[in-house]
């Protein structure tokens, strides 16, 4: 049933595909798993087919090492009308324990489409904790942001 789980966590074991010349997995494969996490979230929460529409602030904490066993956490964090707001975390560790470090951080906006791929309407995710509160009080903030980031952008953009 759309609209009764905002959050869900992606597990799996970082192979050695996923490496890059240093040794760690690049960037892309990570970049890769946050859009799968944030897809299987907001496609969970809307009950639709998503896109991303954006993905911002990636933060790139530590590395990820080969045999790491990979958590990739999605949140909603915000909605809008047809838009939802995930707060993505990606954390990392060896499997022998359950030590897990934060390695990379960002935020996505994912739409919900019809079947012609027309953006369509999503439940809306009202925050009841004092935590959720000021988790869409930042969403909300940065959506401010980017909008003045977009309209600065504008001067670099060549047609």
């Amino acid at each position: 049933m759309a609209g009764t789980e905002r959050q869900l966590t992606l597990r799996f074991l970082a192979e050695p595909a996923d490496v890059n010349f240093g040794g760690k997995v690049h960037g892309g494969a990570v970049m890769k798993w946050i859009d799968l996490a944030g897809y299987a979230c907001a496609a969970g929460w809307s009950g639709k087919y998503c896109i991303t529409a954006y993905a911002g602030g990636i933060r790139f904490i530590k590395p990820i090492h080969v045999g790491n066993i990979v958590e990739v956490t999605a949140k909603v964090i915000y909605t809008g009308r047809t838009s939802m707001h995930l707060g993505i975390d990606v954390k990392a560790g060896d499997p022998k324990t359950a030590a897990r470090h934060l390695t990379t951080h960002c935020v996505l906006i994912m739409v919900a489409v019809d079947d012609e791929g027309q953006p369509t309407p999503v439940p809306e995710w009202v925050p009841s904790t004092s935590a959720d509160i000021e988790l869409r009080g930042s969403a909300v903030r940065l959506m401010e942001m980017r909008k003045k980031i977009g309209a600065e952008m504008e001067a670099h953009v060549t047609l």
